[in-house]
């Protein structure tokens, strides 16, 4: 696989998770710090399909949307509604989804471990790598991640824009005080919002063995990424996450790569250095990422020149 399809196949699963972060971000106000967590929950369930039933991780696709929404839709049920319900300011919901994502990382090592007795193998670490097919030279998981990054896309188009639900979504996220008074139940929004973005999660986690290694303690080392995604594209901008996980993505992965050719192998452990350093570049130029640039004075001053 070459440093371009795995850059690609990268930026596709940022995508996903920023995209979700986004989401949750918009409609709760919450810095969702357990996203990460989501993603490796969905590893976990490929990982128990192929291991205890023989279903490939692509047919399990489908089935880790549905648990990951589910997790997603607890979580905010169970954990935040009710701290919102008290008046929770936004530092206490952050450490409450930061006190989630530790707990959740204790449950991932106790489950690794079960399963790794019931299987008969080590689960704490795994990858997907020797499932790879190439077709015409190209990875089969680079074709199903732009996939399901494209169908996602259309999908959330289709979802905002030609449904009277999504109307109320999009309501909802721009002002849901008045969205409230008008008729539209805020509180529905939310928990769909919450079980959207643990389902695109949980469907990159199925797919993020194929391009790393996964272990409990991944959606602690991959959430800097996701929030330098969604902080570049803008955190109250949907698109925006979309294309800041391909701008993060991008370049994590051909940084990483050219200082690794440098100074060598050993540089690529610190390629999460370079999402931190973009998000620091982004908070000091443009704090409300992409989406908060005037392009059009941008352009016209680039024009004038």
């Amino acid at each position: 696989m070459s440093v371009l399809e795995g850059a690609l196949i990268y930026s596709n699963l940022l995508a996903l998770l920023a995209l979700g972060l986004t989401l949750t971000y918009i409609t709760t106000a919450v810095p969702n710090f357990a996203q990460g967590s989501f993603a490796v929950f969905g590893s976990y369930v490929a990982l128990t399909l192929w291991k205890l039933l023989g279903i490939h991780p692509y047919a399990s696709l489908p089935v880790a949307f549905v648990l990951g929404g589910l997790l997603g839709a607890v979580v905010y049920l169970v954990v935040l509604k009710p701290l919102i319900m008290r008046g929770a300011n936004v530092v206490t919901l952050m450490i409450a989804t930061l006190a989630l994502d530790l707990i959740l990382l204790g449950l991932r090592g106790i489950y690794s471990g079960i399963l790794g007795s019931v299987i008969g193998q080590p689960c704490e670490m795994f990858m997907f790598t020797y499932l790879v097919h190439y077709i015409d030279g190209i990875p089969d998981v680079l074709i199903v991640s732009t996939a399901v990054m494209i169908v996602t896309l259309v999908g959330l188009m289709f979802l905002l824009y030609r449904t009277k639900f999504g109307i109320a979504l999009r309501a909802s996220m721009e002002n849901p005080m008045l969205s409230e008074i008008m008729g539209v139940n805020v509180e529905r929004t939310r928990m769909f919002s919450w079980f959207l973005s643990g389902a695109l999660a949980s469907m990159a986690g199925v797919l993020l063995p194929f391009k790393q290694q996964i272990v409990p303690a991944t959606a602690e080392i991959i959430i800097v990424s996701i929030f330098a995604a969604s902080i570049v594209g803008g955190l109250s901008n949907i698109y925006g996450a979309i294309v800041g996980g391909y701008i993060v993505g991008m370049s994590e992965s051909f940084v990483t790569y050219l200082l690794s050719t440098v100074f060598g192998a050993g540089m690529l452990v610190y390629g999460k250095v370079v999402s931190l350093s973009i998000i620091v570049a982004t908070l000091l130029i443009t704090p409300k990422g992409l989406a908060g640039v005037n392009w059009r004075k941008v352009i016209g001053w680039s024009s004038g020149r």
